[in-house]
């Protein structure tokens, strides 16, 4: 059964080619490239036509042209006729809500990720893999907090952010080897910064249970992320991040950084008291 998650855990990065699709009689290509479609369209796009959704999915304008009749009779798109062009419909939605409201993560996070928020006026986030990714599942403000205003379903690079780092120590050896070398194979030249900020990334996680970035996703903004691994294999991170001058390396190491870390500590402590999912 192990090896079965782990070979799912890897075929998550990208489509697989048609020879590979041959070869496993498993996987339904169409359907994948129906979700393909669907995962095209970013937090806050409206709509898209059928050239930017084949330029981004790389399929063919046929090919795309098929899928978005589809998803449109079954509701997954709306088409307007006005644009030419296609937006996310009730459909989607519905699967979103369902898959956050199953999530257990979610419910025993929320209350302790506003109150960090509250208490540092900053922006805490909770976030699982999306490829090479994560992205954001749970988000809490502070009442001033004007810097990285995302929204859940935003997605940054593991590569180049503290709940990123967070995420690959808190993975088994094989999967986060496989993340590394599928980021090494994306951004080869980037590669070996990202070494130096991962090592670390990780000697801090395992000092102090938490790791700090300091303007390596973007300039004007600092942060610092932790994450949890829970007992069905599943890996969540958590980051705190706002603008330079007020999230500043002092505060983080002083304040923001410990707090997180036991905020990590204390919902792992109220998840573990609950019943294992069947």
């Amino acid at each position: 059964m192990r090896w079965i998650l782990a070979r799912n855990f890897e075929n998550l990065l990208a489509l697989p080619s048609s020879s590979s699709e041959v070869k496993n009689r498993q996987f339904v290509g169409s359907l994948a490239k129906g979700l393909e479609v669907l995962r095209a369209f970013e937090p806050g796009e409206s709509y898209l036509g059928n050239l930017e959704l084949s330029r981004r999915t790389k399929l063919s304008k046929p090919t795309i042209a098929r899928i978005t009749y589809t998803l449109t009779s079954l509701g997954y798109l709306d088409y307007n006729a006005a644009l030419e062009k296609y937006a996310l419909g009730t459909s989607v939605l519905s699967l979103g809500y369902a898959y956050l409201s199953s999530m257990g993560i979610t419910r025993a996070g929320r209350s302790h990720m506003q109150e960090l928020a509250n208490h540092a006026n900053i922006s805490v986030a909770m976030g699982s893999r999306d490829r090479l990714n994560l992205a954001y599942i749970e988000l809490a403000h502070g009442s001033e907090t004007v810097s990285l205003r995302l929204e859940v379903g935003a997605r940054i690079p593991i590569s180049k952010s503290a709940m990123g780092l967070a995420y690959l120590f808190a993975l088994p050896e094989g999967e986060r080897n496989f993340l590394i070398d599928a980021i090494q194979k994306g951004d080869p030249k980037s590669f070996n910064n990202f070494k130096k900020r991962m090592k670390i990334a990780f000697k801090e996680l395992k000092e102090f249970g938490y790791c700090v970035s300091l303007g390596s996703y973007e300039k004007t903004v600092n942060g610092v992320g932790a994450a949890l691994r829970l007992r069905e294999g599943e890996v969540f991170a958590f980051n705190c991040s706002g603008p330079t001058y007020e999230l500043t390396e002092e505060k983080i190491r002083e304040d923001v950084g410990p707090r997180l870390a036991v905020m990590v500590s204390r919902i792992e402590a109220e998840l573990f008291t609950q019943p294992v999912r069947p």
